[in-house]
């Protein structure tokens, strides 16, 4: 199984969709990427996970069009917000899916209310990464 999945900065949360996929199942081909990525992984993203025992601390942000010329058997977006537009995956693939989450990016506030967020959104991903996981 190869799966894609794709935001805009590939920063937080489809690099900690591709972190789930990845403990769910070692077989699973899976990558994260975005189309105006960002300079690195988001710091919190990278402690969040660690708290489940994901390690995000060797990933980085990717572009988009380093996959374009590969196969996928999912393409997944995870872009949330009503001001974010999902990008579009133009290579080819056999199955496109939303699976929408807020930006934990976007959190403002005081240092825990900002980790409440970054949570929120990594507890969110789980389970809707583990239902689809489960269901294929």
């Amino acid at each position: 199984m190869k799966i894609l999945i794709l935001c805009t900065g590939n920063s937080c949360r489809s690099q900690m969709a591709e972190g789930f996929l990845k403990a769910f199942d070692e077989n699973f081909r899976v990558y994260s990427a975005g189309t105006a990525p960002s300079d690195k992984v988001h710091p919190k993203a990278v402690q969040v996970m660690k708290e489940l025992n994901v390690d995000l601390s060797k990933n980085y942000p990717k572009h988009v069009d380093e996959f374009i010329n590969e196969t996928f058997d999912y393409v997944i977006t995870v872009c949330g917000g009503a001001k974010e537009s999902c990008p579009i995956f133009t290579g080819k693939v056999n199955n496109h899916l939303h699976i929408g989450f807020d930006d934990p990016a976007d959190a403002v506030g005081s240092e825990n209310e900002i980790l409440h967020e970054f949570r929120r959104i990594r507890d969110e991903i789980l389970r809707d990464f583990f239902g689809f996981w489960k269901g294929m």
